[in-house]
């Protein structure tokens, strides 16, 4: 041996189950990530599947449930897009933020003041050719493009509402379309 070399750095050798550990542990963490992501996605919108039946008088009836945040939040389309909606009996038209309003393709009309709760905002005319929760179906929607709002939600307003009956029960929501 010579003194002036220094010691050959001893090898480990590698251990093959060092990394199946370390991926597993990996996926794990993506699963569980899935998981929680999945269980507040449907505590905000617990109204995510085919919630309509026909009754026997022909009326398509639609059953929604409340979110944990006392709001009724349901899956929809807009122009046969997926969109989610929030109900909101005190919006006069459907409201879509307008980066909503870009996905979907629509179209911007003239300007109109409108007073919200949180004062007056100018927001865009615009027309919906379908509207649909569930198998309600509704055509040649009224709406407004708020450039103002950053929910990812739609607000579902009157100009679709009133064309419906509703009625609250508990922590339900029972909407009904009847035929004309």
């Amino acid at each position: 041996m010579n003194i002036n070399q220094p010691d050959q750095e001893k090898k480990q050798p590698a251990h093959p189950g060092a990394g199946m550990f370390f991926s597993m542990w990996i996926l794990l963490f993506i699963l569980l990530g899935y998981l929680f992501n999945n269980i507040l996605d449907n505590q905000h919108n617990p109204n995510n599947k085919d919630l309509s039946s026909v009754l026997a008088n022909g009326a398509i009836e639609t059953v929604l449930e409340r979110n944990r945040y006392g709001h009724y939040v349901v899956s929809g389309k807009i122009n046969n897009h997926d969109v989610v909606f929030m109900l909101d009996t005190g919006a006069t038209d459907i409201s879509i933020p307008e980066f909503q309003a870009n996905r979907l393709g629509l179209s911007r009309g003239h300007k109109q003041t409108y007073q919200t709760a949180n004062g007056k905002i100018g927001v865009y005319l615009t027309r919906l050719d379908t509207v649909a929760i569930g198998d309600i179906q509704l055509h040649n929607i009224k709406a407004t493009i708020n450039p103002h709002s950053q929910s990812d939600d739609i607000l579902l307003g009157m100009s679709f509402l009133k064309h419906l009956e509703f009625t609250q029960k508990g922590n339900q929501l029972i909407i009904r379309q009847y035929s004309n």
